[in-house]
């Protein structure tokens, strides 16, 4: 009897099984991300801004779904999932998670919060 040894190419990170994702990294996190939205960041934002509910909800579970797979690799073992497997054409640094996370989820970035000042009354 011969034992498998696990796969670490994560074969079921693949664009079958995440659909959604794959379409907003290869929309959103392409070769322009930086001149285009400056931060991967303020590009899911974007995303967030011009999808309809039902593709936010698609999109965030399957990045949710992703984080999940992924959550004992690298930075560096990500970003070859994410570009390799997923389409995506940027590389993430270990803050951006976080940050992607709150933008997929319509939570903007504190140094865009409209202060006090900003408000009318």
């Amino acid at each position: 009897m011969t034992s498998k040894a696990p796969q670490k190419d994560h074969p079921e990170i693949s664009a079958a099984n995440f659909p959604a994702l794959r379409s907003f990294l290869r929309g959103y996190f392409h070769e322009d991300v930086a001149d285009e939205y400056g931060t991967l960041e303020e590009a899911a934002a974007q995303f967030y801004e011009d999808a309809d509910p039902d593709e936010r909800k698609a999109v965030w579970s399957e990045w949710s779904r992703f984080l999940a797979s992924t959550k004992n690799l690298s930075v560096t073992a990500m970003n070859k999932l994410l570009n390799d497997k997923l389409g995506a054409a940027c590389r993430l640094q270990s803050d951006d998670v976080e940050k992607i996370s709150r933008a997929l989820q319509g939570i903007r970035p504190a140094s865009e919060e409209p202060s006090e000042e900003d408000e009318d009354y």
